[in-house]
This record gives C-alpha cells, structure tokens and sequence, in this order.
C-alpha cells in the first residue's frame, strides 16, 4: 500500500504538467485560429425564415433574416436582411440589410456576405422587434411602407450547431437553434400563403429561432 501511494504522489506532478502542456497548446492553437478571423458578427433573439408562395420556383422568394439585437466591430443594433418578391417574374419589392443603424448596416454586405448576391445588396432603414413568449417567437420589421411579421410556434428543442462555410454562407457559423414546427407570415397586415423548404440559405432548417450565434470569416 505504501508503495502504490508513493507512486502515486510522485507520479501526478509529471501527469499535471503533462496536462498543462496540453491545454496550454489548445490554447494557443485556438488563439493562432482566431488570428485569421477578419469580419464577424453576433447576435442575440433570431428569427430566420426562408421560404416560397409559389411552387416550383428555382429560389424562395421570401427571406426575413433578423435579431432583436446584432453585434459587429462597428456598433450594435436590431438588423437582418429581408428579400421580398411577391412576383416572382418580377424584381423583389424589398431586398437589402435592414437596420436601424446605418453603419452597421453597411458592414454585413462587404464584410460577411462578400463573395454572394447579397454583397452588393443596399442598406434600408427599419425597426426590427422580436418577442419570445411561451414557446412563440415573433418579429415585426417595418421598412418603408411594408410591415413584416412572421410567428413561429410549435419550436424544437435547442440545439447548438456548427455549419462550415459554403454556398450562399462564406463564413462559420456557432448557433443556437431551436425549429419552428408552425410558421405564419403577414405582409402590411394581410396573411401569406408560403411553403417553407426542408433547407434555408444557412444550409440547415429553412424557418428557426436562433436564439443567440456568430457569423465569422
């Protein structure tokens, strides 16, 4: 017995160094991956809807991608991006970054979504407002003259996802995510009929509260 505890004193300072060494260098490799990061932004009360008001249609024509708070080096404000296009033959009605703040509003084209149809997409001055309340999640944009509001019930439970870049999203993405199982949309008050697809433009589920995440590249 006398034996083992000795072995076991004067083993553990070899074990406890040999662990931090180890965390020391997760930790720096975490730090040298993290140098790379050049634009990024955060974001707290997401409501993310992809979705279609027709059939067949090659793109969804309805995009409300918002969060009652969103965090980037040049400031923090309510924001998202919206694509509305009633008629799919036609130009969108309202495509941009919605923001009440301008100069965040201007970072996300640039800056996140270079290298996408959205880069170039223009800025639009809005109110975005998101309510969580007993498993429903509602937000209300009002840019211009249109008013959007989308409701989602029946949420899963919340997950924590990882998705790499690629496709429409050239950045990393931490998430929090919770699917909606029940999803309705008003435009100006009057309700809209959508399909809403098995994938969105994050490359996971098309209509979900992202209650809080990252974007980064």
């Amino acid at each position: 017995m006398t034996f083992r505890r000795i072995q076991c004193e004067t083993a553990a300072p070899a074990v406890w160094k040999r662990e931090m060494a180890l965390a020391e260098r997760r930790r720096t490799d975490r730090r040298l991956d993290m140098s790379n990061i050049k634009s990024w932004m955060s974001w707290e009360g997401g409501v993310d809807l992809v979705a279609a008001t027709q059939e067949g249609l090659a793109m969804p024509n309805v995009i409300i991608h918002v969060a009652r708070m969103v965090h980037t080096p040049k400031g923090s404000a309510p924001s998202g991006m919206i694509l509305w296009q009633p008629d799919p033959a036609a130009p969108p009605a309202v495509i941009g970054f919605v923001s009440s703040n301008a100069e965040v509003g201007r970072y996300f084209g640039p800056q996140i979504f270079a290298g996408t149809p959205f880069e170039s997409a223009p800025v639009l001055d809005a109110t975005v407002e998101v309510e969580t309340q007993d498993g429903r999640v509602t937000s209300k944009v009002q840019a211009g003259e249109f008013l959007f509001e989308v409701e989602f019930t029946a949420l899963g439970a919340l997950e924590r996802i990882n998705r790499e870049p690629g496709g429409m999203t050239p950045f990393t993405q931490d998430v929090l995510e919770a699917v909606a199982g029940s999803v309705s949309l008003k435009v100006n008050g009057a309700p809209v009929s959508i399909m809403v697809p098995p994938v969105g433009i994050s490359g996971g589920p098309a209509a979900v509260y992202a209650a809080a995440g990252t974007y980064a590249r």
